[in-house]
């Protein structure tokens, strides 16, 4: 029975799906490896499972897309109506391009995001522990993963400030002289929380930065690895009148902090990285301080990212250099399988034939004829390998008519 396979990249991500549907089809660890281990069960012969806060996607050899997608709403709590819904399916050439962009940080949510890159390692790594990564796939993974590091070294498109947090710890570097020495106050450790505060770490060099969060035990986890200070919620007037910056990034639904809370006449600087506001506009009408918006920090994101924009050309160029590379090779060993699986079959008439012959004949030369029908085989095979690299039809076409003729099975096609 014929059965050909193709390499599909299916998958979904920020561009269609929002934040709730991400989260239906996001998988976690133990969901991707039981992902794998049924692949694995139903003959799927290479498989890369990766899934981000952006993105879920599985790249890997099918007869059919679906065998795919099902694999993943089974492993996730994602159905196949959503898929549909929101979905790309690309295919060969399609799908390998696709993976040159993830892997490049150009399908980024943020233009020049690499982390997506050592995501796709690691999420190899587990696919080539279960024997599910052949050397087309791991071939296909080291040129995007040089792509990846050409266009991070040779453009700027990922300089400059890449989040919003990142942005506000720039902000106040701009803004405060002698930042080192202020008190700085962080209202709320959630996932902003915690990225601002590992950035001011980094890059204020502030030995006097206080958390406050309503639930102390996970300011208390945060502030553990910057060994930083934590303060009851009780205490958050008294600390804010001792700060200089006030950075807050709660999660409420109203605001957490207004005119009300400030005593003190010195200069604050307030940043508000939530939304919906957590700050109250109304700390504006105290003449000593300022307030600045998340709206107003990505803007500065987004001035990051007009600049990055000059650089996709040259970013595009690298990418189509190495696909090219990889195509070149792609070509040199796309028809080996067919080859491999043409002489395999002329093996089995050979031995069929010389069963067949010895039973006729009892002076029956084996080692002659041994010798003779396995000459006549490779000149079959080299005489085949030798059109499909030269002739001017389409290969895949070829491919296909061998395939047809002597009902080969093939195991991938691209």
């Amino acid at each position: 029975m014929l059965k050909t396979t193709y390499f599909y990249a299916i998958g979904l991500s920020y561009k269609k799906a929002d934040a709730d549907i991400r989260g239906r089809f996001s998988l976690d660890d133990t969901s991707k490896k039981n992902l794998l281990h049924q692949a694995k069960e139903i003959g799927i012969e290479s498989l890369i499972v990766n899934s981000t806060c952006n993105r879920t996607e599985l790249y890997g050899f099918a007869e059919h897309p679906y065998q795919l997608i099902k694999l993943l709403c089974e492993n996730s709590k994602g159905t196949i109506e959503e898929f549909q819904h929101v979905a790309y399916i690309h295919k060969n050439q399609e799908a390998i391009s696709h993976m040159f962009r993830v892997g490049s940080g150009l399908d980024s949510q943020i233009l020049g995001d690499f982390e997506i890159i050592s995501q796709l390692k690691t999420s190899a790594r587990t696919s080539k522990k279960l024997g599910l990564l052949n050397a087309f796939t791991e071939r296909l993974l080291n040129a995007v993963i040089q792509a990846s590091k050409r266009i991070k070294n040779e453009t700027e498109i990922s300089s400059g400030a890449t989040s919003v947090s990142f942005a506000s710890v720039q902000y106040i570097l701009k803004t405060i002289e002698n930042v080192s020495d202020k008190n700085i106050l962080l209202f709320g450790t959630g996932k902003i929380g915690r990225n601002t505060c590992e950035n001011l770490v980094k890059h204020t060099k502030n030995e006097h930065i206080t958390l406050i969060n309503r639930t102390k035990t996970k300011a208390q986890e945060v502030a553990g690895k910057f060994n930083l200070l934590v303060k009851d919620y009780t205490n958050l007037q008294e600390e804010i009148n001792a700060s200089d910056i006030l950075i807050v990034a709660t999660g409420a639904l109203n605001p957490t902090v207004d005119k009300n809370h400030i005593q003190s006449k010195k200069p604050l600087l307030i940043l508000d990285l939530s939304i919906p506001k957590n700050v109250n506009p109304d700390v504006t009408e105290l003449s000593h301080v300022s307030l600045i918006h998340l709206d107003d920090l990505s803007q500065m994101t987004d001035d990051t990212l007009e600049r990055r924009k000059a650089f996709i050309p040259l970013a595009e160029k690298i990418l189509e250099e190495v696909k090219q590379d990889f195509n070149s090779w792609l070509e040199t060993r796309k028809f080996a399988p067919t080859i491999n699986a043409l002489k395999h079959k002329l093996l089995d008439f050979k031995n069929a034939e010389l069963e067949t012959q010895r039973k006729k004949y009892a002076d029956f030369n084996e080692a002659q004829a041994e010798l003779i029908s396995n000459n006549i085989i490779q000149k079959i095979t080299n005489h085949f390998a030798y059109h499909l690299k030269t002739d001017d039809t389409s290969t895949d076409d070829s491919i296909e008519l061998i395939r047809r003729v002597f009902q080969l099975e093939s195991t991938k096609h691209v």
